[in-house]
């Protein structure tokens, strides 16, 4: 069995956060059975340092930042993000699930909007280059939207491969950076041979140390992306990638959610996508 780690802050519930209002209401108890699984831990996160956070972002946006109500909200969501890659990569858990508040891929060097704003991937992987030498990883963006952020934030850097599925085709930086259009509406199949065919096909070749995963269900039937995905799809897309893992990378895998404002949805998909991890 995989050991999971999920984070998640009771200050992360009650309230109406940018974009995504209050979608984990019913978070932790929608976890079940799983929070008595033996291969299941349960952390409350810890806000990201300042310091770490001035060395991926413009002084102009952390004082922007730093002054909004949703500020404390977004430093959980990066710490966890830090802390979730580390204890993986040092054998700590093979994968995790971080819940995700204000913070996200719309968030880059000096700019940052809808409803993440501050970098979730950003630190925690040079969190990992200073501790670890650790360097190659790929990141995998299913959200419904551009990750204008995350691509700004790696833009140059031959160590990162990011494929965003999102509204257009664009391939840069000889395949490393590259943007998958997956149609306005499309099905559950159509979706998932595009990620083998334009992310697993070009990992496979990349060999990262890690995968990181902006996973957002905006895409989901009735969410605010709909792009005409069900709620089955979520778990098969995680089992995909994870099997690429477990191959590849020592089953390193990090899932941050992105997009998505239906707490029934999110309820019903991320305990699915657990006990796919745990599997």
């Amino acid at each position: 069995m995989a050991r999971v780690g999920v984070f998640f802050s009771e200050k992360f519930k009650g309230r109406s956060w940018p974009i995504i209002g209050d979608r984990f209401r019913d978070f932790p108890e929608a976890f079940g059975e799983l929070l008595n699984h033996p291969d299941f831990t349960l952390y409350e996160p810890k806000p990201v340092s300042e310091e770490l956070l001035a060395k991926v972002h413009s002084r102009r946006l952390l004082e922007t930042v730093r002054a909004a109500w949703h500020y404390e909200g977004a430093r959980l969501t990066v710490g966890a993000c830090v802390e979730a890659l580390e204890k993986i990569w040092t054998g700590e858990i093979n994968s995790a699930v971080v819940l995700s508040v204000a913070a996200g891929h719309h968030a880059g060097p000096d700019n940052a909007w809808g409803g993440t704003y501050l970098s979730s991937f950003g630190p925690a992987i040079l969190n990992l280059k200073e501790k670890h030498g650790v360097r190659r990883f790929a990141i995998l963006d299913t959200d419904s939207h551009h990750a204008d952020g995350d691509r700004a934030m790696f833009r140059g850097n031959p160590n990162i491969l990011h494929v965003c599925f999102c509204g257009f085709n664009r391939v840069e930086e000889g395949g490393l950076k590259v943007d998958v259009d997956v149609g306005w509406r499309t099905t559950d199949e159509a979706y998932l041979k595009l990620v083998e065919e334009e992310f697993l096909r070009r990992a496979e070749a990349f060999k990262p140390e890690a995968v990181l995963h902006s996973l957002g269900y905006d895409t989901c039937q009735g969410d605010y992306g709909d792009r005409g995905l069900t709620p089955a799809f979520f778990p098969r897309l995680v089992a995909k990638v994870k099997a690429f893992t477990d191959r590849v990378c020592g089953g390193r895998y990090l899932i941050a959610i992105m997009g998505g404002s239906n707490p029934q949805t999110a309820s019903l998909i991320i305990p699915e996508m657990v006990r796919v991890l745990l599997s």
